[in-house]
């Protein structure tokens, strides 16, 4: 690293730090910092969104797959597929309600529908599963830094860690969108100078998709996952990963406290429909990157050399080293940087609220004055990311592929999440007790398979057999009980008049949604099955 490489990299950091700073004098209470006082444009939040997506486990990871991880290529696209769809549930079925009850943590709605004791353990199991991946998260982006600076593991864990916690303990909500905007046009950027470069150096399109198998240039593989032993089935995508974007997008609170941060229910749609619609292109450019950077990695005995084979995702660090100039190595840190942060930045302020608001805040009662909370809420930010940081120190891998690992930790819990709000919303006769019951069964399930079944179930299913579990048990346990109360129904469920009053009321949105499905789906079949 030179050191202009180090003035880009200082210069970025620097900038995030005194955006947070002059955000933060906009904070009176709790709602200002965890929501942004709810008026936030819904084109931010989408970007916001969007950002959180597109970390450095991303930037580091899906290029490792589509290159060099066996068994990968672009069959990543089809994680991708199912996402227009899944944006239609959440726009139709979730955002309505837990918009519409102006949350500011999601698992608030559970205590409104059930009971006290359902939210709080809801949350804990998001607590438990989103903390461990941000901090598989840190780990992944600390080994780009170590990877381009040469410095001890642990230094750069802390680094990364450490400046996000600083800027998301000032700035709160409105830090992390803002920041996440910038930090999506400086990831761009450096997806693209990193596709130029690899382009330039593999000797073009011909040269890049001649490098590879024809077997990782194709986009599906036509298997299920249940026995075949495929390593990216097409119907384990497509089933699975349906259940996963529902739950990530319609109740995980990394995700959802953009939705509540809209001004109202359309905006946090409009917002989700914008990744409804921009997630397929960004993948497809890292899908780009991945082929370039693996052409350039097949010709380069250097590169080859300094990638370990049981460190793939170390592919994109040794080229940004090896292959490209000083400043552009700077712009490529910073672009990598602003991909974590942009990823850790959401979680972290996520995981506060769900703690202030759900465990903390009762305790503290009514009458605490709101500069109270407001330091509560920043101790509570800064005390989870000590713990992410320190999580991140001895996490080291849980699978081949970073992104694949903490895909893995999420398939575990999002059924059962999805299921205990899916049955509060569309089932009446829901109760706290049947839920909990439910996603008791839905991780036993879950873990039972993983532990029994291993690598012959594709671990995509697990997001589909946690839920069918959890709704089943849930439905079966609550009709052993009375009804709930009627002040539990109101404002908590839909019913069949009100969903088909949305579904002809936009129409068209869920119709382009559904046309753009099939393009994806027709573009993944166009590149190859296999």
């Amino acid at each position: 690293m030179s050191a202009l490489d180090w003035l880009v990299i200082g210069s970025y950091l620097a900038g995030t730090l005194g955006l947070s700073a002059w955000l933060a004098r906009r904070q009176q209470s709790p709602a200002d910092y965890y929501v942004g006082g709810r008026t936030l444009p819904w084109w931010a939040l989408a970007i916001s969104i969007l950002a959180t997506q597109s970390s450095a486990n991303s930037f580091i990871g899906i290029p490792a797959f589509v290159a060099l991880v066996p068994g990968g290529g672009l069959t990543w696209l089809q994680y991708e597929l199912m996402l227009p769809v899944a944006m239609i549930v959440v726009m139709l079925v979730l955002a309505p309600v837990l918009r519409g009850l102006a949350l500011i943590s999601v698992y608030e709605y559970l205590e409104r529908r059930f009971d006290r004791a359902t939210r709080q353990l809801l949350s804990a199991v998001f607590l438990l599963s989103r903390g461990l991946a941000t901090g598989v998260a840190v780990y992944a982006a600390a080994l780009v830094v170590q990877v381009c600076t040469g410095l001890p593991l642990a230094w750069c864990i802390v680094g990364v860690g450490g400046v996000t916690v600083v800027y998301d303990t000032m700035g709160g909500m409105r830090a992390v969108v803002w920041t996440d905007v910038i930090q999506m046009v400086v990831l761009l950027a450096g997806i693209v100078v990193c596709i130029l470069y690899a382009w330039d150096l593999a000797g073009g399109t011909a040269a890049i998709l001649a490098a590879h198998d024809p077997a990782r240039l194709a986009a599906v593989q036509w298997a299920h996952g249940i026995g075949d032993g495929a390593s990216a089935p097409l119907w384990g995508f497509v089933v699975g990963g349906l259940v996963l974007y529902v739950a990530y997008y319609g109740v995980d609170q990394s995700q959802v406290q953009r939705q509540l941060a809209a001004p109202d229910v359309k905006g946090a749609q409009q917002a989700l429909l914008l990744n409804g619609l921009a997630r397929f292109p960004l993948t497809l450019l890292y899908c780009g990157m991945g082929l370039a950077v693996g052409a350039v990695y097949l010709a380069s005995e250097p590169l080859r050399a300094a990638v370990p084979e049981a460190r793939l995702d170390y592919l994109v660090p040794h080229f940004i080293v090896l292959h490209l100039p000083a400043g552009v190595r700077g712009l490529l840190v910073a672009a990598i940087l602003a991909a974590a942060m942009s990823s850790l930045d959401s979680a972290l302020n996520s995981l506060s609220a769900s703690t202030l608001r759900d465990f903390v805040e009762p305790r503290l009662g009514p009458q605490a004055p709101a500069s109270h909370r407001l330091l509560a809420s920043r101790l509570v930010t800064l005390g989870w990311g000590v713990a992410i940081v320190a999580f991140g120190l001895v996490v080291g891998d849980l699978a081949s592929s970073v992104v694949e690992g903490i895909n893995r930790i999420g398939a575990l819990f999002y059924g059962p999440l999805l299921a205990a709000f899916g049955c509060g919303i569309l089932d009446r006769r829901a109760r706290g007790p049947g839920v909990l019951a439910g996603v008791a069964a839905g991780l036993a399930l879950n873990a039972g398979l993983a532990w029994g079944l291993g690598p012959k179930l594709f671990w995509m299913w697990w997001n589909l057999s946690g839920l069918l579990a959890a709704v089943v048990v849930t439905m079966a346990v609550s009709r052993l009980l009375a009804p709930p109360a009627a002040t539990q129904l109101a404002g908590t469920t839909l019913d069949r008049a009100m969903l088909r009053r949305s579904i002809v009321a936009d129409r068209g949105l869920y119709g382009m949604l559904l046309v753009y499905g099939a393009a994806m789906a027709a573009v993944a079949v166009a590149l190859g099955v296999r």
